[in-house]
């Protein structure tokens, strides 16, 4: 898949007379086949610039040229397809269905794309393989512990291949364990699937497995870091809070 490209994106939300700026005419780039994190301060558009690559929302004005579509340019109806096929979305509170097992919530974007039997059989049982938790399959969400839910989560989003991931907080509801586990599963993804993976997220540990970290701040890209630079400069805060150097 080629690189995501977003020029001059603008995003207004208007609620009776008032009117918020999300995004002020943010441009950036997203590299396929990388990890991009974007970190800011609440408020600052890094949900709504997720859920516009989604096509959970879209623009006020501007561009986002992804697989060589213009989503702002998309109908209704190809922007579910976009959603079906191309974005694979990871969410904080799970958003799993609460009366279908594991195996069952994984199946569920299968069956909406209008999946063979056998074909969502073998690729359900192939993700619960990578995310290991196939005893797990006939469980319900409230019978599995948060990490596990999160596999979950992962894995009904990657349920039809797309080329892109876009999760928002995937550790922020877990354990600092459970929350690096899922750290490293994105980072197979990206190494042996070649997944482009977008994390909206506070969690620091994030510079581990991306490539590169942005800032967001009053809906424009403020700063930009690789991964290993980011590391290195929240140990450097960290031992200087501790009289280390």
């Amino acid at each position: 898949m080629a690189d995501i490209v977003i020029k001059d994106l603008i995003k207004v939300y208007k609620t009776g007379k008032s009117e918020v700026i999300a995004l002020r005419g943010l441009d950036c780039k997203i590299n396929s086949g990388e990890i991009l994190a974007i970190m800011g301060p609440s408020g600052c558009g890094k949900t709504t610039l997720l859920n516009i690559l989604g096509g959970l929302d879209r623009p006020t004005a501007g561009s986002v040229m992804l697989d060589g579509s213009n989503l702002v340019d998309l109908s209704d109806a190809d922007l579910v397809k976009h959603r079906r096929e191309k974005v694979g979305i990871v969410f904080q509170f799970f958003n799993l269905v609460p009366t279908l097992t594991a195996r069952e919530n994984i199946e569920l974007p299968m069956r909406l794309a209008s999946k063979g039997g056998k074909e969502m059989k073998e690729r359900t049982t192939e993700l619960l393989k990578l995310i290991d938790m196939e005893p797990r399959a006939n469980h319900k969400p409230d019978e599995l512990s948060g990490g596990e839910q999160q596999r979950i989560g992962l894995a009904t989003a990657l349920a039809n291949d797309p080329p892109v991931i876009l999760a928002d907080e995937p550790t922020g509801e877990l354990d600092t364990v459970t929350g690096q586990q899922i750290l490293h599963l994105f980072k197979r993804l990206k190494d042996e699937y070649k997944k482009t993976i977008v994390i909206v997220t506070h969690d620091q540990r994030i510079g581990q497995i991306a490539d590169r970290v942005m800032t967001i701040v009053d809906g424009k890209i403020t700063g930009e870091v690789s991964g290993e630079e980011f590391s290195r400069k929240i140990a450097d805060t960290s031992r200087s809070q501790l009289g280390l150097s």
